[in-house]
C-alpha cells in the first residue's frame, strides 16, 4: 500500500514568482511583480482596493495561472482566502482533517511499518524508517494538539461535528485560520486574517507569524499587524516605471520609502515636462531658421546656412523623440475620500435604549442616550454582542429585554462587517438604485442625494463594472458610499477597517473625528482604536469599564 505524503522542505523551502503579469477583461491587474519568499521572510502587501492583492496571493499558491510570468515553489503551502465555499456539507473536523492530511497520512504509514516490522516483512525496516522520519518531519504526532491551542486561542468553534454551513463567517475564518496555524507549512500565505479576530485571537496570531520559521505572504489592512510583523512591504500602487516596489525595514520603511518615492517620481516628471517644453520651443526656432535658410539674402555663405539649419531640425526632433521614447507618465492621483456634511439635530435624543439585551448574543444590560456628535467605541471579544448591540440600534434585531426608541425623522446609517451578495448591476446603477430608494421611502428629499462620484470613493472605471466584478475591498467602498447616501443622522460602523485600503482607512477616520453626525464604531483594529482614543468607550464584556460624555450610558451584565 503506497501512502502519499508531501514533506516540508524546511530550510530547503522557496517561493520565486518571476515577471508576474495578469490581465483580465482587458485591464492590467497585475504588471512585473517579482518576488522572493524564503525561511524567516514576512512579506506584507498593500495597495488600493482592487490593486490585485488577492489575484496575487492566488498566483503565488498556484490557484491562478498569470497569463505570462512564472512560479517557482519548494515546499508546502496553506492559504487562507478571503472567501471561503461552505454548502459542500464540510464540518469543522473535516476542515481540520483536509488542513492535517500529510499528518495523518505520515501516522498512518507509520503504524502500517510498525505492523510490518513486528510481521518480519521483507523491507519492513526501510518502511519503518522512512515513515519514522515522515512523522517526525512533519511532528505528526502533535498536529492535532497544535490546532487544538490555535482553535482556543483563536475563539473558534471546536466542536468537530458542527457544520461550516451552521457557523458565521467570523467561525469559519478562525477555523480555517487554526487549522493552517497547526499544519506547519513551509509557506503560509493569508489574505486580511485580522478581520474576525479579537483582542486574544490578534495577539495569538501576532506571536504565532512572528515566531515562524516559515515564509509568510500577508494581504492586510492592518497598520499594526504589519507594523508587528512583516520584514518587508511590497507596494502594488503605481510607480514611476509601473513595476511594484518591495521595501525593507517593514512598515515604516515602508511608509518613508514610498514617501520619497512619490516625491521623487512628481520630481521627475516635472522635469520632464520642462525639458519638453524646451525642446518644442527649440524646434520651432530651427524650423524658423529652416525657413530663412532655404530663401538665404544674396552673399557669402547661403550654403552652409542651408545645410545648418536642417540638421538643426533633426537634432531637436532626435532629442524629442528619445524624451518621448522615455517618457515619464504623470502621478497617477490617488483616490481621496471626502467625507459628506452630514447634519446634527442639537437638543434631541436621537436613539434610546433602555436596559436592552439580546438572550444568547448579547448578555450585557445596556441603556445608551445618543445625542447629535456622540462618539462611541464598542469593545469586547468575540461573542460579546457587538454586531447584536448595534444590530439593535439600527432597528434591525429586536431586542428580548428593554426597549429601543428612535427620534422621529432621524436617520440611521448601519455599516456592516459583511458585503450583502453582489449584484450584476454596475456599481454605479446599484449607488443610484439605492439612492431612488431612499427618496421612494421619503428619507431622503431630492436636493439630500449625493453623488457617487463626488465621495472619491470608487475610480470612474469602476464605477461602470458590476458589483460582483469588483474586489471585496471595493465593495466595501460601495457600502460605506451606500450608508453615507443616507446622510445619516446616526452613524453605526461594524468594523469599518474590514477589507478597505490603508490610505481610505486614515481618511475616513479623519472624517469620522470631524463629523457632526453621531457616530459608533465597534472594533478591533488596534491602530484604529488607538486612533478613536478619545472618543467615549463601550465595553459589552466589561461594562465598569466603560465612560462617557455628553452622551449617557450605562451597562452591567446580566
Amino acid at each position: 500500500m503506497t501512502i502519499t505524503i508531501s514533506l516540508p522542505a524546511r530550510a530547503r523551502a522557496q517561493l520565486i514568482a518571476s515577471t508576474i503579469h495578469v490581465v483580465r477583461g482587458g485591464r492590467r491587474v497585475l504588471t512585473n511583480v517579482d518576488l522572493t519568499i524564503t525561511p524567516g521572510t514576512r512579506v506584507g502587501i498593500v495597495g488600493e482596493n482592487g490593486r490585485g492583492k488577492s489575484t496575487l496571493l492566488h498566483v503565488l499558491a498556484e490557484i491562478l495561472a498569470p497569463d505570462s510570468g512564472t512560479v517557482l515553489r519548494v515546499g508546502t503551502l496553506g492559504i487562507a482566502e478571503q472567501e471561503m465555499p461552505t454548502d459542500d456539507g464540510r464540518t469543522v473536523g473535516d476542515l481540520i482533517t483536509e488542513q492535517l492530511a500529510d499528518s495523518r497520512a505520515a501516522l498512518r504509514a507509520f503504524d502500517l511499518g510498525a505492523e510490518a516490522l513486528a510481521a518480519q516483512s521483507p523491507g519492513a525496516e526501510e518502511i519503518f524508517t522512512e515513515a519514522l522520519n515522515a512523522a517526525e518531519t512533519l511532528d505528526a504526532w502533535d498536529a492535532d494538539r497544535r490546532v487544538d491551542v490555535a482553535l482556543e486561542a483563536l475563539g473558534a468553534v471546536t466542536d468537530r461535528e458542527k457544520l461550516l454551513s451552521e457557523l458565521s463567517v467570523g467561525q469559519r475564518y478562525r477555523v480555517r485560520l487554526a487549522c493552517l496555524l497547526g499544519a506547519e507549512h513551509d509557506f503560509l500565505l493569508l489574505d486580511e486574517p485580522t478581520n474576525h479576530l479579537d483582542q486574544q485571537g490578534l495577539d495569538y496570531l501576532t506571536e504565532q507569524l512572528r515566531g515562524s520559521p516559515g515564509g509568510i505572504v500577508v494581504v492586510s489592512h492592518d497598520r499594526a499587524l504589519l507594523t508587528d510583523v512583516a520584514s518587508h512591504i511590497l507596494d502594488l500602487d503605481p510607480s514611476r516605471d509601473g513595476i511594484p516596489r518591495l521595501y525593507g525595514g517593514g512598515y515604516l520603511g515602508y511608509k518613508e520609502g514610498r514617501a520619497a518615492e512619490r516625491e521623487r517620481w512628481v520630481d521627475e516628471y516635472e522635469q520632464q515636462q520642462a525639458e519638453h517644453s524646451r525642446l518644442t520651443q527649440d524646434l520651432a526656432t530651427a524650423q524658423n531658421r529652416l525657413v530663412s535658410g532655404w530663401r538665404p539674402p544674396k552673399g557669402t555663405g547661403k550654403h552652409q546656412r542651408q545645410t545648418r539649419a536642417p540638421g538643426l531640425v533633426r537634432s531637436v526632433h532626435r532629442r524629442r523623440d528619445d524624451l518621448e521614447n522615455h517618457r515619464i507618465t504623470a502621478p497617477e492621483p490617488p483616490l481621496e475620500f471626502r467625507m459628506p456634511e452630514l447634519s446634527a439635530r442639537p437638543g434631541v435624543t436621537l436613539i434610546q435604549a433602555v436596559e436592552v439585551a439580546v438572550d444568547g448574543r448579547m448578555p450585557s444590560v445596556t441603556t445608551l442616550f445618543l445625542e447629535s456628535g456622540s462618539k462611541f467605541v464598542v469593545s469586547g471579544p468575540n461573542g460579546a454582542g457587538k454586531s447584536t448591540f448595534l444590530n439593535v440600534l439600527a432597528g434591525t434585531l429586536a431586542p428580548s429585554t428593554g426597549e429601543i426608541h428612535h427620534a422621529r425623522g432621524a436617520r440611521i446609517a448601519y455599516l456592516a462587517q459583511e458585503s450583502p451578495t453582489a449584484t450584476t448591476l454596475r456599481a454605479r446603477d446599484a449607488f443610484n438604485a439605492h439612492l431612488g430608494t431612499l427618496t421612494s421611502a421619503g428619507t431622503l428629499k431630492e436636493g439630500e442625494m449625493i453623488s457617487l462620484k463626488s465621495l472619491g470613493i470608487l475610480s470612474s472605471a469602476d464605477l461602470n463594472r458590476p458589483v460582483r466584478e469588483l474586489s471585496m475591498g471595493q465593495q466595501r467602498r460601495l457600502d460605506l458610499a451606500m450608508a453615507l447616501a443616507t446622510k445619516p443622522h446616526v452613524l453605526l460602523l461594524d468594523e469599518p477597517s474590514n477589507h478597505l485600503s490603508i490610505s481610505l482607512v486614515d481618511e475616513l477616520t479623519e472624517g469620522l473625528h470631524l463629523t457632526k453626525a453621531a457616530v459608533i464604531v465597534a472594533t478591533h483594529d488596534r491602530q484604529l482604536r488607538r486612533d478613536l482614543a478619545s472618543w467615549q468607550h463601550i465595553n459589552l464584556a466589561n461594562p465598569k469599564e466603560n465612560w462617557s460624555g455628553s452622551s449617557t450610558f450605562e451597562g452591567r451584565t446580566s
